[in-house]
């Protein structure tokens, strides 16, 4: 926008205001998305280890090294990632429905303002 100083200051706040939260539900979805794949990850593993008889070697990358652990544990390990990156879902979900109600709230407010028709 060329024209943004001509914009009374409280329009051009709340457009910055816009703006910043416009990014911040980018990166959000970016996260999401992101946890939602190593989700899928860990839950396909386990899937995995389903098959594995409880003998069987298993080994669990740490870093550039394999381990060798115990099945048990890296089920129990991988059970536990699943649980947390569920919950971090739900937070993630949370805070994307309440930027893109602020974004609304605040496309409203500016839509009113710049005498714009609403959707």
């Amino acid at each position: 926008m060329s024209n943004m100083g001509q914009l009374p200051p409280q329009v051009q706040e709340r457009l910055q205001r816009l703006q910043n939260l416009q990014n911040t539900y980018q990166q959000l979805l970016v996260q999401k998305q992101r946890i939602e794949m190593e989700k899928m990850e860990s839950e396909k593993a386990l899937e995995t280890l389903k098959d594995v008889a409880a003998d069987s070697k298993v080994y669990k990358s740490v870093g550039a090294v394999l381990v060798e652990k115990p099945k048990d544990d890296v089920v129990k390990e991988l059970d536990d990632r699943v649980e947390f990156l569920e919950m971090r879902l739900k937070v993630l979900v949370k805070q994307e429905n309440k930027t893109k109600e602020k974004m609304t709230s605040i496309q409203e407010t500016l839509q009113k303002e710049l005498g714009m028709p609403t959707q």
